[in-house]
């Protein structure tokens, strides 16, 4: 992980791997043979969560980094084509949540849609991630001030919402321990307590996967 002068970026690296973990996940379901994926994912509480948690990240950025950034940035061409980048982006991979489930609900041809539709999502936002990694966030370190970067927490967390008490266990779910006690220490004391003394139990009960081959050996 890089070193940033300005900004604390823990919890956007513990975001960006923990989207990458179920993106993985959600390719292996839809490569399983032995039961129709369409019924599994569809199903699953972790596909819901996914979408939600994908959703509020991408939105919240668009809300309220880019515009900032593009107005610190206006007269610096390569640094706003970035930002432009991270827009078109985020055009692509958006969208796709919504062409799986309508496959998820076609039964005549959603099955034949479905692993294509994956594989995009997977490619795509893995890319995003990396390259948002690469090149993005030193920008919003340099651009950003904590005022700023504290809006954008803020309003990612309002677009969560009623979920905060499943995002924090979804968040550090096979995470080690050490990592997830640095994220942990960001946190103010009672969400610490709540996620150690009901929010992790409660997502455990979830099952928001279905057991089997879903969890390899990579995820522990």
């Amino acid at each position: 992980m890089r070193d940033f002068k300005n900004l604390d970026m823990t919890m956007m690296f513990a975001l960006h791997d923990a989207l990458r973990r179920e993106v993985e996940r959600i390719a292996r379901i839809t490569a399983r043979a032995d039961e129709d994926p369409r019924h599994v994912l569809s199903a699953a509480v972790g596909w819901e969560l996914f979408k939600k948690f994908l959703t509020a990240h991408h939105t919240a950025e668009d809300l309220t980094l880019w515009p900032v950034m593009y107005a610190a940035l206006a007269d610096r061409g390569s640094e706003t084509a970035l930002l432009d980048a991270m827009e078109a982006e985020h055009a692509l991979i958006d969208p796709l949540l919504t062409d799986i489930d309508t496959a998820l609900a076609d039964r005549d041809t959603g099955a034949e849609r479905l692993g294509g539709l994956v594989d995009a999502l997977r490619t795509g936002l893995r890319a995003h991630l990396d390259h948002e990694e690469r090149e993005a966030l030193a920008l919003m370190d340099l651009t950003l001030s904590q005022e700023q970067w504290a809006a954008f927490a803020a309003e990612q967390r309002n677009r969560i919402g009623s979920d905060a008490n499943r995002y924090l266990p979804w968040l550090l779910d096979d995470m080690d321990a050490a990592r997830a006690a640095s994220v942990l220490a960001q946190l103010p004391p009672p969400l610490r307590a709540a996620y150690e003394t009901e929010w992790r139990a409660s997502y455990e009960d979830l099952r928001i996967w279905p057991s089997g081959p879903v969890r390899d050996a990579a995820d522990r």
